[in-house]
């Protein structure tokens, strides 16, 4: 909403400065008020055709028409200079009002015909081998644009054009980490469309141009949380379906710490020990806006109104078994009392430099391996004596798991999660002690601000005695295929709609272990990214 009334003062400023400039133009004043038919005037005073006002009704176009219109605009009143341009593209009110108010600032013709004109003259000049002429017209040409100019404006054009696109139609990822293997890997480059579930407008109005969160080398943040506009969606070309990758803001990266080569949220590091609390808790501590949390990729496993359960691995949907992905992997002992595995043949079978992991041996000659079905079966043959076994899991500190609460939820675990319903727009959930934590956060912060607390046996939200709860928005249940391995939903809950960035579509570059001095594996360039 908060762009919405953006948009509508800047509008309705703009057409109350255009009024002088259409009187000086010789076009009465009233027109500029007109919607549609002051965009027509408009284009007339500058020298387009008529038809060209229309173009500002197709999205995207309509960003360059208006900016090339407003330089336009300046142009026939003689301001031809860099800064002229510049203020007239991203303040045109406060352009137009200081021509307006200057009666210095004549109308001296539409500025494209008259370049059309001047364009002419030098070519006829130059045709009749008029050297006086042509050296005149040359040097007092209003048109011309130093080499510093022209390289200045199309530098700004350039990032312009890229931080549009980057904003709002496609951004370019990277897998950084392996809780995806092995369907998305570590170093795989993706472009993700922004369009498919709706575009987001920004809340973040200051940022660095193509930059996410934080500025390479100095490692402080890009943008500035303040001023800020309130995140609207458009509407979305189409839903999330389930088993879906889906590109999102961390849900809990409003509040993080800058460990080195990654962030933790505050809410982690409470459910930390003491000492690993401390340890990070030494590092530098910041607050962002969603748009600016960090990007995490996941496959949307539930969505709003679906029946979640996790059990014994396997996830039910609905009551019913959901289909696995092919790249799912798991944690196994493997024993090889034979020889000791192969490193570079386990590499062969697709197992990364992470998942060949020696840290954690149950006895000597065993290995702990993550691995899909098929590079399981690939390690069983390579020698009949080998023994495979599902690698038991670490211990977790009471409270770890979502929604973290060590007293009501004490069985939920990597492998045995839920069941519970995935929160949907519109319905009811009955609340009470034992159940508040599944939704305190959705109340207090998603759609909040609220206050979210128990006494004497009852829910109080905002002081009030709840029984009962109806979510104002869509929410998703999203994991990794990597699912020993990654932190998801299992770990800090629901995915709020509003976080929600974009779909993957294709990989259009991967290096081998997020580093091309290993290599590039050419067989995954241009693959989709949506595999199952």
């Amino acid at each position: 909403m908060g762009i919405l009334i953006f948009l509508i003062v800047f509008y309705i400023l703009t057409c109350f400065m255009l009024q002088k400039l259409f009187v000086k133009a010789g076009e009465e004043g009233w027109k500029a008020l007109v919607p549609g038919l002051n965009f027509v005037v408009w284009a007339k005073i500058i020298g387009q055709p008529s038809w060209w006002a229309a173009l500002l009704l197709i999205p995207i176009v309509n960003i360059f028409i208006w900016s090339g219109m407003c330089v336009d605009m300046v142009r026939s009143f003689g301001k031809y200079g860099f800064w002229d341009s510049f203020l007239a593209v991203v303040a045109a009110p406060f352009s137009f009002f200081q021509i307006g108010r200057n009666d210095k600032d004549k109308y001296i013709g539409k500025t494209v015909e008259l370049e059309k004109a001047y364009a002419e003259k030098l070519r006829e000049a130059e045709a009749g081998d008029d050297k006086y002429g042509l050296k005149k017209l040359v040097a007092n040409n209003p048109y011309k644009k130093s080499s510093g100019r022209e390289w200045a404006e199309a530098i700004i054009f350039a990032v312009f054009a890229a931080s549009f696109i980057r904003m709002f139609l496609i951004e370019a990822y990277v897998i950084p980490t392996s809780s995806m293997e092995g369907s998305l890997l570590v170093g795989d480059f993706l472009f993700v469309s922004k369009a498919h579930y709706g575009i987001r407008t920004p809340e973040t109005v200051i940022q660095f141009p193509l930059v996410h969160n934080t500025l390479p080398v100095l490692g402080t943040e890009s943008y500035l949380e303040n001023p800020k506009l309130k995140m609207t969606r458009l509407k979305a070309i189409e839903n999330i379906d389930r088993n879906e990758a889906v590109v999102f803001n961390f849900p809990e990266g409003d509040s993080v710490y800058m460990y080195p080569g990654r962030t933790y949220s505050v809410y982690q590091t409470r459910r930390m020990s003491p000492g690993q609390r401390a340890q990070i808790e030494k590092y530098d501590f910041r607050t962002r806006p969603i748009d600016k949390m960090d990007h995490y990729i996941k496959r949307c496993v539930a969505t709003p109104g679906d029946k979640f359960e996790l059990r014994d691995r396997q996830i039910y949907i609905n009551d019913k078994v959901s289909p696995n992905p092919e790249g799912m992997q798991f944690s196994y002992f493997v024993d090889s009392p034979g020889s000791p595995l192969n490193d570079a043949k386990l590499k062969e079978f697709g197992l990364s430099t992470e998942d060949i992991n020696r840290g954690r041996p149950a006895k000597a000659g065993k290995n702990e391996l993550v691995m899909t079905n098929n590079e399981m079966e690939k390690v069983k043959g390579m020698d009949p004596n080998i023994t495979i076994e599902l690698a038991p899991l670490p211990a977790r500190a009471p409270g770890e798991f979502f929604p973290n609460d060590p007293v009501n939820f004490t069985t939920w675990n990597d492998d045995n999660f839920g069941p519970f319903v995935v929160p949907k727009a519109g319905e009811t959930v009955n609340l009470g002690p034992k159940n508040i934590a599944l939704y305190k956060r959705i109340i207090e912060v998603y759609e909040g601000p609220n206050k979210v607390q128990v006494k004497n046996g009852r829910v109080l939200i905002n002081g009030e005695a709840a029984t009962s709860y109806t979510f104002q928005m869509d929410y998703y249940w999203m994991m990794g295929d990597n699912r020993h391995r990654s932190e998801d939903s299992r770990y800090w809950g629901f995915v709020p709609q509003t976080h929600v960035v974009g779909k993957p579509l294709f990989i259009w570059f991967s290096t081998v272990e997020g580093s091309i001095f290993k290599g590039i594996r050419w067989n995954r360039l241009f693959s989709s990214a949506q595999k199952m």
